[in-house]
């Protein structure tokens, strides 16, 4: 009988062990393929945090156009983009993934005033936005920035979303859970930061303790407070290693409640209360 566990990796696509170069060359190879195919497309656009998940998917993307526009005639672009609410903490480092990805074209849109617009907006019609509630919004404004670049270049947006976020749901649906393309899909933590490194980034982005950073009353806690999980557990675990009981009934009971983030929206021929 297969396991939860064993159904989740399956599901994920998760490898044991990979080769950070070969896998690298697999997701290029992924992102120039699908341009190829959609000859009207010419680029791609993602928001850049300076965390290593964007490094990695940004890095990746550029070294895709670089090849694309070597092979071709060219005209192929990524389209990195900054967009932070008001002043982000964590600002240089995201000035030094931009430096380590040398994008095409780099934009800065500053999210605060649609998101803050937003909020009184809705608080004038007796609507109480909650910090957490504010944090979503802050994602889903900057996914909506990054379709609007897209629209305007011919381009598709990139997700950064690997197994390791996946299996926890620990993104927003419609905000940095909504994309085009994701290139990481199939990896956890620990084999995204050996391919970053693998591209010779610098070292304090991918080692850099990861956070979300979408909540003012806990500004830039860390992913592994917030769930109460660590990385190294959810990895072991996507890689068919056992982990402590409790870690696992946490880990297993997040992706339980969070299916719904997964799945497209539900129509009338789905039984997705049975799964």
């Amino acid at each position: 009988m297969t396991t939860l566990q064993q159904q989740i990796i399956k599901e994920m696509k998760v490898q044991p062990s990979i080769d950070p170069k070969e896998e690298n060359q697999r997701s290029i190879e992924f992102l120039k393929n699908y341009l190829k195919a959609n000859p009207f497309l010419k680029g791609f656009v993602l928001g850049i945090s300076g965390g290593q998940d964007s490094t990695l998917a940004g890095r990746l993307a550029q070294i895709a156009v670089d090849q694309l526009n070597a092979e071709t005639e060219g005209g192929y672009a990524f389209y990195a983009v900054r967009l932070p609410y008001g002043e982000q903490f964590d600002e240089e480092d995201a000035q030094d993934a931009l430096d380590f990805i040398q994008p095409t074209k780099t934009y800065t849109v500053n999210i605060k005033e649609a998101v803050d617009a937003a909020e009184r907006a809705l608080e004038s019609q007796g609507i109480e936005i909650t910090d957490f509630v504010k944090g979503n919004d802050k994602a889903r404004e900057r996914m909506k920035v990054q379709y609007a670049i897209a629209a305007a270049k011919n381009a598709v947006v990139l997700g950064t979303d690997h197994a390791a976020e996946a299996i926890t749901g620990f993104y927003t649906k419609y905000g940095d859970g909504a994309a085009d393309l994701m290139p990481l899909f199939r990896l956890n933590k620990r084999q995204g930061r050996a391919m970053l490194k693998e591209l010779g980034a610098p070292e304090h982005l991918y080692n850099k303790i990861p956070t979300a950073d979408l909540e003012e009353e806990r500004p830039a806690i860390p992913d592994e407070v917030a769930l109460g999980l660590t990385y190294d557990n959810i990895d072991d675990y996507l890689e068919g290693k056992s982990i402590p009981k409790a870690a696992q009934e946490k880990l297993e009971n997040y992706y339980l409640k969070t299916r719904h983030k997964r799945h497209l929206p539900i129509t009338v021929f789905d039984d997705f209360w049975k799964s």
